[in-house]
């Protein structure tokens, strides 16, 4: 198996770069591939902020891309849930945070925003210090 990095991930959704598109489209087609949790998180990143996208066409083409037959999540439970919280109206990089304490009492933070929108979706509790 082969970590990747994030331009991997990015090529092969945009296809901006017909060279570097064609070799990671090929990389993913031909070798099994880890997508670390922090390169899943840049991704979505880099797509809805460097190429302008929109959240819902990101959240489509991460959970497009996680679909692959050769491709491994680091973390594909945490993975799943964000996404799920992230369709829900929760930042991305919010709800991946949230997936991480799962297993905890509560998500404590000074962001009014991230609690708001944890309100109405099935995540653990988010709270204030």
């Amino acid at each position: 198996m082969l970590a990747i990095d994030t331009n991997i991930v990015v090529r092969l959704l945009v296809g901006d770069h017909p060279d570097q598109s064609a070799r990671a489209r090929s990389l993913i087609e031909s070798h099994r591939v880890l997508a670390p949790t922090t390169v899943v998180l840049e991704s979505e990143w880099v797509l809805r902020g460097a190429y302008g996208l929109a959240k819902a066409d990101v959240l489509g083409a991460l959970r497009a891309f996680a679909g692959l037959p050769n491709v491994t999540l680091q973390e594909p439970e945490r993975m799943a849930a964000a996404l799920k919280w992230a369709e829900g109206g929760m930042d991305f990089a919010d709800a991946l945070h949230l997936a991480a304490a799962v297993d905890c009492e509560a998500f404590v933070t000074f962001d009014r925003r991230m609690a708001q929108a944890s309100d109405s979706l099935d995540t653990p509790a988010v709270r204030e210090p």
